[in-house]
């Protein structure tokens, strides 16, 4: 089920209350305070793109696991794009990025209970038709950049939605080794020299190698020493 509002705080808030089951989303056409990955703000004109969350309760998942469900989500958001005839890659942990700029970002919160994920919310900011973004933003891009024409946001969600649960259900399935796979192929700069930044400062060169279990990444500097990473461990620099 689908529910829209014209506009919410947070469309992440408002998919917490009990009243929404697994595969309801919620839709606000504005958010007055959108929040994105490390406390960032999700900034979005109106009657352009998409900003939703999906509600899932995935109980068969352990909480050591639950990196799992960020690889699906962010899967999916890929696979829709693609059918769209654009190229994405995820740049670690979630964000979905067509060449060097972002088309959209992913927040992902649980609720745990006893030893299980009791609920887990997707937040998705996807832009779809917006051609002018704030200053501010470093390296934004949309749907409609990437194609050069106008898309049914409607038919964009429609699409989303369904493969947003066909990786959901390849997750629940136990294809774990498939969507892992999957994960790392389309991993944003794998194999390449990049910037990195430590929460003291230093920054550093170094080469991805890949997504451990736990959602930690593994970087390689360039005195060839590798090490794992969670994600407040570490930041990529662009």
């Amino acid at each position: 089920m689908i529910y829209r509002f014209p506009i919410l705080p947070s469309t992440n808030d408002e998919a917490v209350k009990p009243c929404y089951g697994e595969g309801d989303i919620v839709v606000a056409e504005r958010q007055t305070a959108g929040r994105g990955q490390r406390g960032h703000r999700w900034e979005s004109a109106e009657q352009q793109n998409l900003t939703f969350t999906l509600v899932l309760e995935p109980t068969f998942l352990e909480p050591a696991r639950q990196f799992l469900l960020s690889e699906a989500v962010a899967l999916g958001v890929r696979d829709m794009l693609s059918e769209y005839g654009i190229t994405a890659r995820i740049k670690w942990t979630n964000d979905i990025y067509v060449g060097d700029r972002k088309i959209a970002g992913i927040l992902i919160e649980h609720k745990l209970q006893g030893a299980a994920i009791a609920r887990t919310i997707a937040g998705i900011g996807l832009n779809v038709n917006q051609m002018a973004f704030s200053a501010d933003l470093p390296n934004p891009i949309s749907m409609r950049q990437a194609r050069h024409f106008e898309f049914d946001r409607e038919e964009v969600l429609a699409c989303l939605g369904s493969h947003l649960m066909a990786r959901y259900e390849q997750l629940r399935g136990g294809d774990v080794e498939s969507l892992q796979e999957d994960y790392h192929e389309n991993l944003f700069r794998l194999g390449a020299l990049n910037w990195f930044a430590l929460p003291d400062g230093r920054r550093f060169r170094g080469t991805i190698r890949g997504v451990e279990p736990s959602g930690a990444l593994r970087v390689e500097d360039e005195k060839r020493v590798e090490r794992s990473y969670l994600f407040k461990e570490i930041e990529f620099l662009l």
